[in-house]
Order: structure tokens, then sequence, then C-alpha cells
């Protein structure tokens, strides 16, 4: 035993990818994750809009102080509607959108983005101790139900699967059986063997994506508001750069072990800092930029 045991001991030291990950990346995993993993709301961008626009403003300013929330007013437009308040929260401008009433008296109404789940509590919450009386009215998600914020955040998850560790794998495997030496001596180019590998994946992705969808909406009753082209074009480059990663993978792997390794290492950031499981707008600034980088994240906002 102690002989197998010192063996394995000295190719783990020879193994220099392998014990680099096990001594650093948790490190590295704890750092990262440890500014990311929070459920509170610090920022909020908000639209006033009516008549009594600025009066309200002042108001929230004060809560935000109050609470330790900051507040941004990205608009304050005292000639605008319900409708462009409206328009602006489905184009995802803002969180929140208030709209004043024509006297000083009259009752202000906030609109909230329902599909940001953990912005939309931290908004309700917060405009309950507001210093005036603002009432509140959830759209797009009036349930705050997680299965529709959680079900298209998994669509994109099963494509990163696809697209990143599948993709690699089987690269990785052609290199392993020595099939790719023996594609070189054919009559094609570095572009076709490439792209005729990836096709197939590609094509699979896209009636996942499909599938995954339907599914979701039948079973979940996850509301389908928007065009489908939008999620089906949004699908479309999101698989094509998890492809890109998996690709990315299969270059500096030598074995399947190797690409799994990279592949995972790929695919928890993702998880993690996506706005998938914790909001972005709780993460620190050096971790949120992490996040933009990801493709992960941009799906997430567009389903």
């Amino acid at each position: 035993m102690l002989a197998m045991a010192d063996k394995e001991f000295r190719q783990v030291r020879r193994d220099r990818r392998t014990l680099a990950m096990m001594l650093a990346l948790p490190l590295l995993l704890l750092v990262v994750f440890g500014y990311a993993a929070s459920f509170n709301i610090t920022e909020l961008q908000v639209e006033i809009v009516g008549p009594q626009a600025g009066a309200v403003r002042s108001a929230l300013e004060q809560l935000g102080a109050d609470q330790g929330i900051t507040i941004e007013v990205t608009e304050v437009d005292e000639g605008g509607t319900r409708a462009t308040a409206e328009e602006d929260l489905r184009n995802g401008e803002n969180t929140v959108a208030v709209v004043t009433g024509e006297s000083a008296g009259s009752r202000p109404l906030a609109l909230i983005d329902g599909s940001q789940l953990f912005s939309a509590q931290a908004a309700i919450t917060g405009l309950a101790k507001a210093p005036v009386d603002i009432g509140t009215e959830v759209l797009f998600n009036p349930d705050l139900d997680t299965s529709a914020y959680m079900v298209p955040a998994i669509i994109g998850l099963i494509l990163v699967f696809i697209g990143t560790m599948v993709t690699s794998l089987g690269i990785v495997k052609e290199r392993e059986a020595g099939t790719l030496e023996q594609l070189a001596v054919m009559p094609f180019t570095a572009r076709d063997i490439i792209a005729g590998k990836l096709l197939p994946y590609f094509a699979i992705g896209l009636v996942d994506l499909a599938i995954v969808t339907t599914v979701g909406v039948l079973l979940f009753d996850v509301p389908f508001r928007g065009p489908i082209w939008q999620l089906a074009l949004g699908g479309v480059v999101f698989l094509m750069a998890t492809m890109g990663f998996g690709v990315l993978i299969s270059t500096v792997s030598n074995t399947q072990g190797q690409a799994i390794q990279l592949a995972l290492m790929v695919t928890l950031p993702q998880v993690l800092l996506s706005g998938m499981v914790f909001p972005l707008e709780s993460m620190a600034a050096g971790v949120r930029w992490i996040a933009y980088v990801l493709p992960l994240t941009y799906f997430v906002q567009i389903s």
C-alpha cells in the first residue's frame, strides 16, 4: 500500500498541471467566489417619471442613505408616462420605474422588473420603508416565481456543457486515437476539419435549445415574452462562443482527463458569476468585471 501511495505521489508531482490545479485553484476560487457569494443588493437603477418626479427623487435618495443602498436615478422625466416607463423596464434600462401623479398628494406607483428576481425583492423591501407612501406593482413576473428566473439560466448552462465540455472531448478523443494525424494528410484544410468536427455539436446544441425551451415553457409555465428570433439569434451566438472555449481547451489538452479538468474550470465560474446564482448587483466591482467576460452572463440577460 505504501509503495502504491509513493508511486501516486511521484506521479502527481510530475503532473505539474494537475498539482497546480489542486493547490492554487481552491485558493483562487475562495477569493473570487467569496466576493461574489452575496444575495445583498446594494445598488438599484431607478427611473422617475411624471409631474412630481423631482419631489420623489429627493425621497428616494433619502431612502438610499437610510438603508445603505445606492439608488442610481438614471432619468427624471416630468413629462414621461407609464407607457414609456414600462418600455424602459422591458428594455432592461432600469430595475424600478416610479410613476408620479399630477398633484403632490397623489400616490406614486413603483413599477418593478420582476424578471430581475433578487433586485425586485430588494426593491419591494426597500420601498416599504420609504419616507413617502409609494405603491408597488411587479411586472413581467408578478409572483416573483423562481422558475421563471432559473429555467432560462439552466438552458444556458446546458449549452455551456455542450459547447465547452462535449466539444473539447470530441476533439481530444480524435487526437488520442491518432486520427487527427491521418486527417492531416488528406485533402482537407484545417478549417474543413475543425468545421466538420464542430458542426454536429452545433446542430445538437440548437436542437437542445429548442427542446429545453419548449419543455421549460410547457412544464414549468415559464412565460415567453418577446420575439422568438431574438432568443434564437442569442442562442446561436452564445453557442458559438462556448464552442470557441471548447476548441481552445482542446488545443492545450493532451488527454480527455485534462480536457474535463479545464472544462470544469471554465464552466464553474460561469455558473456562479453569471448572475444565475448570485445577482451581479451584489458582487464586488472587480468580480463583476470578470462576470462581464463570461458568455453565460449575457445569455442569462437575453433569456
